[in-house]
């Protein structure tokens, strides 16, 4: 057999692979990511060190030599932290402005004083889904916590019948709305347009998280009805505040980067010339840089001085901010490493070619690797990494709304029936109070009704667009 190498692969990418290439290209990607499912789930190895042994694992199966592997690995990780990485950092600053200044419980205090008991579910996947556009998911279960507990305890509600909405709303932003790291690395991974992706994001998001979020709770809450764990409620930030910022200032704070990519998105549609200068104006200011880049600064104001914060407290905050996603970071430049190993070693070529004569959706075929990923790791943002980084080629003879949604199966396919190898269940589990196997009727089910509702609606616009 005749062993690939980087270097040659890169030297004719479109070069046909042998079937005898097909065969050891296919045995490398099953021992990279077993590799990695192995070391994360069995040896409990930090999912950073995993994809970068695992990227290893796989280049040396695929016979590249190694100092090749280690420079596509690298490559990959430098690109993936360049593209998304200030990104990540600017969205935390964001977040964490939202919170601290209690602009974060401005917005669910005051949609709570106007929702009734019937819409009660209905107003949680509501705050979540607009306290979850800028924050982290974690971040998100750590905010709401105290508001769903003390909401399902003043009204005397099943812990389900609240919790869930607003972690359906929360899981649905994380997966398939930019600025999330997930989603913008699969931007970047397969070419799509963020405007486009994140209006057709938030298409497919509203009916995703309405039957996975208060639809689904009614029978979470029949199958599970448990009741707020007393010693789970936190302070809350505002808590110690003499004043915050008020709930429209706050809430036009959140959505302004949205608001100003989504504005890029329309004139492209409307313009459609590179000269015209109008669009060169939207380019710029509807750029993802730019957008959260300005939504940071005006936030300083608008939430910080609002809430009285000096500037050196305003500089704390923003400091603290960037701890939490070290982490984050790390994992998601390792997982655009071993994404840009698994191009290198020219396995989209072989997907490529391997698929061409199946008579299956790409769409579908995304969503499927993403799933298999996601149940054999646990982690959302390493199955999309990877899938992106797999089905990449595929998108290159895709029009513009069909590599967006791409992005978006993809996003479905990674949140797949969350289980005992994903921190987010043992999060959710810990916090609300269950057992595993409450938390698997309730959470996980959760999770595969937003993964399967969410591509149906992707196949269904790739139907009329």
């Amino acid at each position: 057999m005749t062993h690939l190498s980087v270097e040659m692969l890169a030297a004719d990418a479109t070069a046909p692979i042998t079937s005898a290439g097909h065969a050891q290209l296919g045995i490398a990607v099953v021992a990279g990511i077993a590799a990695i499912v192995v070391l994360i789930t069995k040896f409990k190895v930090h999912a950073f060190l995993s994809l970068i042994i695992g990227s290893l694992v796989l280049g040396a199966v695929a016979g590249a030599p190694l100092d090749k592997a280690i420079a596509s690995f690298s490559t990959g990780l430098g690109e993936t932290v360049a593209g998304t990485g200030v990104l990540i950092a600017l969205g935390a600053i964001l977040g964490r402005l939202l919170a601290d200044s209690g602009g974060a419980d401005e917005i669910v205090d005051t949609i709570l004083a106007k929702a009734s008991k019937r819409s009660m579910p209905w107003a949680m996947v509501l705050i979540a889904g607009v306290v979850g556009l800028p924050i982290f998911f974690e971040v998100g279960i750590v905010l709401l916590i105290p508001v769903v507990l003390l909401v399902a305890k003043r009204g005397n509600f099943s812990l389900m019948r609240i919790g869930i909405p607003a972690l359906a709303g929360l899981s649905v932003m994380h997966g398939l709305i930019p600025p999330h790291p997930g989603p913008l690395v699969a931007i970047d991974a397969v070419g799509a347009n963020l405007g486009i992706t994140l209006a057709l994001g938030v298409v497919v998001a509203i009916p995703t998280a309405i039957i996975a979020g208060p639809v689904f709770s009614r029978y979470a809450a029949r199958w599970v009805d448990i009741r707020p764990p007393e010693n789970m409620v936190p302070e809350r930030a505002s808590d110690d505040l003499e004043k915050r910022p008020g709930f429209g200032i706050t809430v036009a704070t959140v959505l302004l980067p949205v608001v100003m990519m989504l504005a890029k998105a329309l004139v492209d549609v409307v313009v459609d010339d590179p000269k015209d200068s109008v669009q060169r104006v939207f380019d710029v200011v509807g750029s993802p840089l730019i957008a959260l880049l300005t939504a940071v600064i005006v936030a300083m104001f608008t939430l910080g001085r609002a809430a009285g914060f000096s500037k050196g407290r305003i500089a704390t905050t923003v400091e603290k901010s960037f701890g939490p996603i070290a982490g984050v970071l790390l994992i998601v430049g390792a997982g655009g490493g071993f994404k840009q190993t698994l191009v290198d070693a020219g396995v989209g070529q072989m997907i490529l070619e391997i698929s061409k004569d199946w008579n299956i959706s790409t769409l579908l075929l995304a969503w499927l690797i993403a799933v298999v990923i996601r149940l054999a790791t646990g982690s959302a943002t390493v199955a999309t990494i990877s899938a992106a980084g797999l089905v990449a080629p595929l998108a290159a003879d895709m029009s513009t709304t069909h590599v967006a949604l791409l992005v978006l199966a993809i996003g479905c396919g990674s949140l797949f029936f969350s289980h005992v190898n994903d921190a987010g269940f043992w999060l959710v589990k810990e916090y609300f109070g269950m057992s595993v196997g409450q938390t698997f009727k309730t959470w996980s089910i959760m999770e595969t009704l937003i993964s399967v509702v969410g591509i149906i609606c992707v196949l269904l616009l790739s139907l009329v667009l």
